[in-house]
């Protein structure tokens, strides 16, 4: 059987250097825990995760007037949204709850809230906070108002939905909880498919175990999570038992917990696969147990890649019937890659010898893997971008890109390890019989060392009483225990060859981990495809906003004959130059004519004004006023004063949208 180790002293002299036990693998764990703790600030430094749904659209509309109190606030997203009793909050000018808490699915993507009746004349403010349909929480706010604009005390958290600390545990969370499915799954996969003898490898098995344990603690973490992530933000509310029975309800709970419950099956297969299939010996046993378990665990990690496919990005949108089956698999060969090439990255770090063939067998898995990551990567591409301006002019085709650039360097570095396997290959063939017989003899005896030691070491020997005595076997272990791990590193490095392969594992090691949190990053980030029919649906709704501009506010200065009505005309109702006409009328519709009429334009958001118009007088009550400049689109302040007399003068208030 061919290995990847030095081929003996006998054959090659070995290489000189550092042999103490402590110095390749610290170096290693050094240079991992830099990589994962850059990766943890590039996550803890992302933007909350945006929002998957927009409002497009309301009734009453944002900043308008309205003449008396509706019915009820009917909103409109720009996809179907997750909406209970209390998402949507009406507040009056005092802050007081002005809605009756019940919300209705209007269809449509609308969905409305019923207002108390008697409400009083004021600025209202809805406030609305709802989950997604691929699991992000959306939140947002307007105003509009009731008779004439006021003053209002509601005061809104600055905060974003899904921010602050709740979603930076969160994403750490998600992270995680993909890195340990990667290890879990990779790594059984490497020791069934390309390493049987790996499965009594003890740093194979912790890696396993660690990404088992990873996976479950980062599950639990997100389903407790859940409820502050998507509602208030407090980190108190994770442990509120009544929100964690909401949260069960809704398709991300049922998710998690049924990922739970697949965790113990795999707990199963691990105790499987690292006992009574390593302690096999009969090769009928063998691989008959092989075959079960190969079934048995693809079965649990088709289930497990499920419970992501079933709540986010691909169970919504367009396709969602093959969208999710092909999630699967892109998440399954994900781990079939990177967590084989973890595994083959301890192999090489904590192993005498790794044989040739299951390097080879791993190559031929990550090809595969790397083939089918390209087809259902190239779908999902199009359909969460959709078009090419989408791909450069959003945060996710953009994140995209990136992710494309990592995965074509990961792929060229694993052509160069391909390179070093092929010439440890072609060497190991050249051995001559006695130089490969030697590199048994000397694999066997670090093996048989090792196993001893560890055996010592777990059962100390016991000395009757002799205080010398136990001195002398402990420092006697502990010299055992240092010759063994130096002559275990002297056969992991006196080969070139497997240096070299050792190296660019690690560096593809080092560019998956990266290329896992821009994964994760992409996971919370919107769709391109989304966010553009966002915006389309929201300038649709804000063109049908932009015509003609028409208000009628009544006035009374409160004088003698000081009644009656302004009508303004803004044509084309839109940012740039337009034209102004204002009519003047008595209450029973005639022609008003009054000695003065003026008009100022304020964008109070942008602190933009006022902007005052001088009207023309054109005849009798009616004035004009051409070229009139609105510099921006907003929720204008349009405020009226109208003169009857020398002293009866008064100014009226109105709110509308402009642009």
């Amino acid at each position: 059987m061919q290995t990847i180790a030095p081929r003996s002293r006998t054959a090659r002299r070995s290489r000189t250097g550092n042999t103490s036990p402590s110095g390749g693998v610290p170096r290693l764990l050094r240079l991992l825990l830099v990589i994962v703790a850059a990766t943890g600030a590039f996550l803890a430094g992302a933007a909350p995760a945006s929002a998957h749904a927009a409002l497009t659209g309301s009734d009453p509309k944002q900043g308008a007037v309205v003449p008396k109190a509706p019915d009820q606030v009917k909103l409109t997203f720009s996809e179907k949204v997750a909406m209970s009793d209390g998402s949507v909050r009406v507040l009056d000018p005092s802050g007081k709850r002005a809605d009756t808490k019940k919300t209705t699915d209007l269809g449509s993507n609308t969905y409305g809230v019923q207002l108390r009746p008697g409400l009083p004349d004021g600025t209202f403010t809805v406030a609305y906070q709802v989950v997604s349909a691929d699991s992000h929480p959306v939140a947002g706010a307007f105003t509009f108002s009731i008779g004439a604009p006021s003053d209002t005390k509601v005061a809104l958290p600055d905060q974003e939905a899904g921010g602050g600390l709740v979603g930076v545990l969160y994403d750490i969370a998600r992270y995680f909880s993909y890195a340990g499915f990667i290890l879990v799954v990779g790594g059984a996969a490497f020791v069934l498919g390309c390493w049987p003898r790996g499965a009594g490898v003890r740093p194979v098995q912790r890696l396993v175990t660690y990404g088992w344990v990873t996976l479950t603690g980062a599950t639990l973490a997100l389903l407790l999570l859940r409820a502050p992530f998507t509602g208030s933000g407090k980190l108190a509310d994770a442990f509120d038992m009544g929100k964690l029975g909401d949260v069960l309800n809704t398709k991300t709970g049922a998710a998690l917990v049924s990922r739970l419950l697949l965790l113990a099956a795999a707990a199963l297969f691990i105790a499987v696969l690292f006992g009574a299939y390593e302690k096999r010996t009969d090769p009928k046993e063998k691989k008959d147990l092989t075959f079960g378990l190969a079934i048995g665990g693809t079965v649990v990690a088709i289930g497990i890649a499920a419970t992501w496919a079933m709540a986010e990005h691909a169970s919504t949108g367009i396709q969602a019937g093959l969208a999710m089956p092909v999630d699967v698999l892109h998440l399954l060969a994900v781990a079939a890659w990177l967590g084989g090439l973890a595994t083959l990255l301890v192999a090489l770090y904590r192993t005498p010898s790794v044989e040739e063939a299951a390097v080879r067998r791993f190559s031929r898995l990550a090809f595969t893997s790397v083939v089918v990551l390209a087809a259902t990567g190239l779908y999902q591409s199009w359909r969460q971008v959709g078009s090419w301006s989408a791909l450069t002019g959003t945060s996710y085709g953009q994140l995209l890109l990136v992710k494309v650039g990592l995965v074509v360097v990961l792929v060229g570095v694993a052509y160069i390890s391909r390179r070093w396997t092929g010439r440890i290959a072609a060497e190991a063939g050249g051995l001559a019989p006695e130089a490969a017989a030697a590199v048994v003899v000397e694999q066997r005896a670090v093996v048989k060392q090792r196993a001893v030691v560890e055996q010592r070491t777990e059962k100390p020997v016991t000395v009757p009483s002799g205080g010398a005595d136990a001195q002398r076997s402990a420092q006697l272990a502990r010299q055992q225990a240092a010759m063994a791990s130096a002559r275990e590193k002297r056969v992991r490095d006196a080969d070139p060859h497997r240096s070299g392969l050792r190296r660019s594992v690690l560096t593809e090691t080092g560019i998956a981990v990266v290329l896992l949190a821009v994964t994760t990053i992409l996971t919370t980030t919107e769709p391109g495809r989304t966010e553009e029919e966002a915006a389309k649906a929201t300038s649709a709704a804000a063109a049908q906003r932009s015509g003609p501009l028409t208000l009628k506010v009544p006035f009374d200065t409160g004088g003698q004959d000081g009644k009656g009505t302004v009508q303004l005309d803004l044509d084309p109702g839109r940012t740039g130059s337009n034209d102004l006409h204002i009519y003047v009328k008595r209450p029973n519709g005639s022609a008003f004519d009054i000695p003065e009429v003026k008009v100022s334009f304020t964008l109070e958001s942008k602190d933009v004004g006022p902007l005052p118009v001088a009207p023309d007088h054109i005849a009798t009550g009616h004035w004009s006023a051409s070229g009139v400049q609105i510099p921006m689109a907003g929720d204008w302040k349009i405020a009226v004063t109208v003169r009857t007399s020398d002293i009866d003068q008064v100014t009226v208030k109105k709110n509308a949208q402009i642009g």
